[in-house]
């Protein structure tokens, strides 16, 4: 990709908004319910309930995992938007493995993103995973630098 076009993108992103608005601070509640159940809030009134038996809730390492792949998704839409990419679908079906024994991090990390669209290349969609996993992805950049992380990627053909 011409070094023109990649400079673009990055000052895209420097203005792109919203990360513009990323506060400094993050903060919430986390507040016991009963049993091993709590109930989290966000600064914004966004709502996550864990449950250390699985049964009413989600566990801290999902909403991690999943936090990975959310992050990872906005820069590679975004970036893809940005060369010009008509996407019409993207999906990351994501899993990662932990250490059996406290205190059961991951170790490894996959994802599968699966994308569809006009104007979609290999070369396109490998540049928006790098500029992600390199410079953007604050979530994977908060990880354990041990993680092994592993991406990839499946480009479909449009549904007729």
């Amino acid at each position: 990709m011409d070094e023109n076009v990649v400079e673009s993108l990055e000052q895209s992103v420097e203005s792109a908004g919203w990360k513009e608005k990323i506060p400094e601070f993050n903060k919430g509640f986390l507040e016991w319910d009963k049993e091993l159940i709590f109930n989290a809030r966000t600064q914004r009134g966004y709502e996550v309930e864990y449950d250390a038996h699985l049964q009413w809730g989600c566990s801290p390492t999902e909403t991690l995992l999943m936090s990975v792949a959310g992050c990872m998704a906005i820069d590679v839409v975004y970036f893809l938007q940005k060369m010009k990419v008509d996407l019409k679908g993207f999906r990351i079906d994501y899993e990662g493995r932990r250490n059996l024994t406290p205190p059961q991090y991951y170790t490894s990390i996959y994802m599968l993103i699966t994308l569809s669209g006009k104007g979609l290349t290999p070369k396109k969609v490998e540049r928006a995973i790098s500029l992600s996993q390199e410079k953007y992805c604050s979530v994977y950049h908060s990880l354990r630098k041990d993680i092994e992380v592993k991406v990839e990627y499946r480009i479909e053909d449009e549904p007729k």
